[in-house]
């Protein structure tokens, strides 16, 4: 199973204050974590770590952390050779998180800016050979739009996992074969006001309706809606009886869903496999250390195959 992606990478810095400071002011006492992140790299180790053969196009920066970002990719047997080394540098976000959990981020784009759709074309291999294409959204949407362009064209199945979210241009719902929102990203994708007044079922009938493929709504502790040519499904969420991080849990359903497909599992099936690998990844804190391998998955749930 091979399985081909196209998103981010970024490194996360955190700061836990005493308070977030006012302007001009400074405040001590803080603790200070790093950390790899970016939606198309989890993504990309968590389908390795279950199994698949990863391919990953991105765009780094010729510095420490993009170094270390190819160390990690080396590590967890993803092929990162068609990855970008940009002229900016890596993307990183900055965020101060005060006693109470709430938090502040600015996120600096940097060589995922340099990213173009002319970038995907030495990527074309790799997404032909592929089962499953894998997109998400912390890139340039026209990088989006070509990434989905060329799986169409290659005949790979592409999945969209709407992340950042923000209004689809009508060209692109066709190319899109699954689409994996949470129920925040979806109304936004439609264009929606915030004041909508759709439930659940209405809104991935409307999604569903734009792509002419599956949509799947993921829901958090809820579980997932499905809505393929059969209808509408519901598959039920994995309880946990500690949540210590959600950080990583889409990336992880998201990873754990382009394998199952990837392997021929039902769209049930694959989505319930998926809800699973979330489930681990919200039990660990931090989100690669969370990013479940498929010997503790199927040690949890047992054979999926």
């Amino acid at each position: 199973m091979k399985i081909a992606v196209v998103g981010s990478y970024g490194v996360g810095l955190t700061m836990r204050v005493p308070k977030v400071p006012a302007p001009g002011e400074t405040v001590s006492g803080g603790e200070f974590s790093e950390g790899p992140g970016g939606k198309g790299s989890n993504q990309a180790i968590g389908a390795a770590r279950l199994g698949a053969e990863v391919s990953f196009l991105t765009a780094i920066g010729d510095d420490d952390f993009g170094k270390s970002a190819r160390s990690l990719w080396r590590a967890e047997g993803v092929n990162a050779e068609h990855v970008v080394t940009a002229q900016a540098a890596t993307m990183v976000g900055f965020i101060l998180v005060d006693p109470s959990g709430e938090n502040c981020i600015s996120i600096a784009p940097g060589a995922l800016a340099e990213l173009t759709p002319d970038s995907i074309e030495p990527f074309r291999t790799a997404i032909s050979e592929a089962d499953v294409l894998v997109v998400s959204m912390e890139i340039p949407l026209p990088v989006v739009g070509a990434a989905l362009r060329i799986g169409r064209e290659l005949g790979t199945r592409t999945l969209l996992n709407p992340a950042p979210a923000q209004p689809l241009p009508d060209e692109l719902w066709p190319l899109i074969d699954v689409i994996t929102p949470n129920q925040t990203e979806a109304p936004v994708l439609l264009g929606l006001a915030p004041q909508h007044g759709l439930n659940d079922e209405e809104l991935i009938r409307e999604l569903r309706k734009r792509t002419g493929g599956v949509a799947i709504i993921t829901r958090g502790g809820s579980g997932a809606l499905i809505s393929d040519v059969d209808g509408i499904t519901e598959v039920a969420a994995r309880r946990v009886d500690n949540v210590v991080d959600t950080t990583g849990a889409g990336d992880s359903f998201t990873a754990a869903l382009a394998v199952a497909l990837s392997e021929g599992q039902s769209l049930t099936a694959a989505a319930s496999f998926a809800a699973v690998a979330g489930a681990h990844t919200v039990t660990i804190g931090g989100v690669i250390a969370a990013l479940p391998t498929r010997t503790q998955l199927d040690s949890t749930i047992g054979s999926t195959r």
